[in-house]
This record gives C-alpha cells, structure tokens and sequence, in this order.
C-alpha cells in the first residue's frame, strides 16, 4: 500500500494570504517540486484553477502538462460543497458518509452526478478534443489543483489515473486542509503542499491575496503558452 510523504513549507503552516495568485503558488510549488526538473514527469492539472498552478510548474520546470477535467458532484443547494466526484474516465466516487448525513435519496445522486458529468464532458471536448490521455505506465504523474478543501475532486482523478497505470503518482497542491491530506496520503506515492492549515473552518481562497474564478477562455490561454 502507498503511504506518502507529506511535504510542507513549515513556515506557511495555517497561514492565509500566502500567494499573491495562482501564478505564484506555482512559482512557490516549483520550488518543492525541484526533483523533477527536466524529467519525464508529466504535470496533470484539474481544471480550471489547477491550470494556471500547474503551468507555472511547468514553465520553471521544464516538464510535460495537459489538463484532466474533474467535477465535484454537487448538493442541489450549493455551488461549493458536494458528496463526491466524477472523473475524467467517466468514473464517480461518492462520499457514502455525506449521503448518509444528508439522507440523500437516489434520485437527488443520480441528478447531481448526471450535472457533474456533463460537466466533465464538456470540459474535456473543450480541453482536450480528441486527444487521448497520455501513456502514463510506469510514469511519474504530478496531480496539481489549486487547492484541497474536502478531497472529493482529487480522490477521483487519483483513482482513475491509479486505473490508467500511472507508475507514481503524486499529490501538488499550493494549500490544503491537513484532514484531507492524511486522507489522500494512503492513496499516492508523494504529496507537496505549501500552505497546510488545521481548525474547523477552511477555504482555498483564503490562502491567496487575488482569488478570481477561472474561465474557459483563460484555461485554453494557459494551456497554449506551454506550445508557444
């Protein structure tokens, strides 16, 4: 079984304001990730604000990034928190304790995963086209996000990119909750994040000085600087 090792910077640990935006938690993320400098590891961003995190990765790096769309299934009253996730395979992963919690019944699952999916599917047409996943066996495969709260969307691409045949697969990502990250820790070979923070309350954005939502237009931005 897979236990990483968590890496930190000590320093930030249950800091806000840390990143002056997603372009820095990347430059900060390169630092950690300096092992990997110039060698076949292949950055996977989870779309849309993993994008900007992993390039910056992968510009100071010189290493190989593409995108794998990732959607939280999301309860019918919020726009943030959800009970699982549906990965770019098609796959789902569902939080059987958050359905139990909440007394979600069937259809309110099938309905909220049915959005994430379509969700998933228009992202990866928009992203990806027709280009399929690169080979990942026996590669080393970098999972960026530009933040852990709960875990749902990063459990999802780790157990489809565990399905393709990724030889390593390792967790990067700017800030996260420490709960979350113990939780994935089993799950992966390596995990890298910054800005770990404890307590009851957490949210990604806290820990940057310039927070936006990430469009479409400027993924596809991102993604064509690393062919120019």
């Amino acid at each position: 079984m897979r236990d990483a090792d968590i890496h930190e910077r000590e320093e930030l640990r249950d800091h806000v304001r840390v990143f002056r935006d997603r372009a820095h938690a990347g430059e900060v993320l390169a630092g950690m990730l300096e092992k990997y400098r110039g060698g076949n590891a292949l950055l996977l961003a989870i779309p849309a604000g993993g994008v900007p995190v992993a390039v910056e990765i992968a510009t100071r790096l010189g290493l190989a990034c593409d995108a794998v769309p990732v959607s939280k299934i999301l309860f019918l009253w919020t726009t943030e928190s959800g009970f699982g996730a549906v990965a770019f395979d098609g796959s789902e992963w569902l939080n059987e304790d958050s359905i139990r919690s909440f007394r979600l019944d069937a259809e309110s699952i099938r309905a909220a995963t049915a959005r994430a999916r379509d969700k998933v599917n228009r992202r990866i047409v928009k992203f990806r086209g027709t280009r399929p996943l690169p080979l990942l066996h026996d590669r080393t495969v970098i999972l960026v996000d530009d933040g852990i709260a709960a875990g749902s969307t990063v459990r999802a691409a780790v157990l489809a990119l565990t399905r393709a045949g990724a030889g390593q697969i390792v967790i990067a990502t700017p800030t996260a909750h420490d709960i979350a990250l113990y939780s994935l820790a089993p799950m992966v070979d390596a995990i890298y994040c910054a800005n770990i923070r404890t307590g009851l309350s957490f949210a990604v954005a806290d820990a940057y000085r310039r927070w936006t939502d990430v469009s479409d237009d400027e993924v596809m931005d991102q993604l064509a600087r690393l062919q120019a």
